[in-house]
């Protein structure tokens, strides 16, 4: 393939707007598509802020991605979720997703930083009112913590729908940030006798835990040990 169709079947980044250049190290952004799909596809916790009774308001909650949609859920009776659904305006959020990647360690405290990737979403996030696409929604929330969780185990009934508000928040005005690598000390602080570089940090699976109450005879999936 040529240097031009590769760059033609490549997705289009996402437009840089005043709310996702930032105003610091501007360097470490990015607008990559697939960047940022693999950045949000690998955590499990997004932080959802918005603004309730004019104060600034941050959540931690699961999500899931389909396509260039990001979906939350909560309670219905969640003043966020309930803001969402009240007319077309929706509710104006910016979510948030970081991975840290190593603590770094420089000879001065000043210098001090950490090795991270993350994505920051702005837009106006709107209730999920389509049956179909709530339950997709929900499937795709499940999957997103365990791939292949949602096919196995039994879906949300009626009921258990009607408690749920699910908000769809669409990929538009995105941007990811990134640091690598080591410390960046003064060189008048290089000869100081202090150990300076990058402590790694590292996310792992330990064994899976049976509930006290699981039939034995009920094996542990091989997505869960990676068989």
């Amino acid at each position: 393939m040529s240097h031009a169709a590769a760059e033609a079947t490549s997705p289009a980044p996402y437009p840089a707007t005043d709310r996702t250049v930032p105003t610091r190290a501007r360097e470490r952004a990015s607008y990559d598509r697939e960047l940022v799909h693999g950045l949000l596809d690998q955590a499990y916790v997004c932080h959802l802020g918005f603004v309730r009774d004019g104060a600034p308001v941050v959540l931690p909650t699961l999500y899931g991605r389909v396509g260039e949609r990001l979906y939350v859920h909560g309670s219905t009776g969640s003043r966020p979720l309930r803001a969402a659904g009240q007319g077309d305006p929706g509710l104006p959020v910016c979510l948030t997703v970081t991975h840290v990647d190593g603590l770094v360690l420089a000879r001065s405290a000043f210098h001090h930083s950490i090795n991270y990737r993350s994505v920051v979403v702005h837009g106006t996030a709107h209730q999920v009112t389509d049956p179909q696409e709530k339950r997709e929604a929900l499937d795709a929330l499940v999957d997103h913590v365990v791939p292949g969780r949602a096919a196995d185990s039994r879906p949300a009934d009626a009921k258990e729908l009607a408690a749920t508000a699910v908000l769809r928040l669409d990929l538009a005005e995105v941007s990811a940030k990134l640091r690598t690598g080591g410390p960046h000390d003064e060189p008048e602080d290089l000869a100081l006798p202090y150990w300076a570089g990058v402590l790694p940090v590292t996310t792992g699976y330990g064994t899976p835990i049976p509930s006290e109450d699981l039939d034995p005879a009920v094996a542990v999936p091989d997505y869960l040990t990676g068989a």
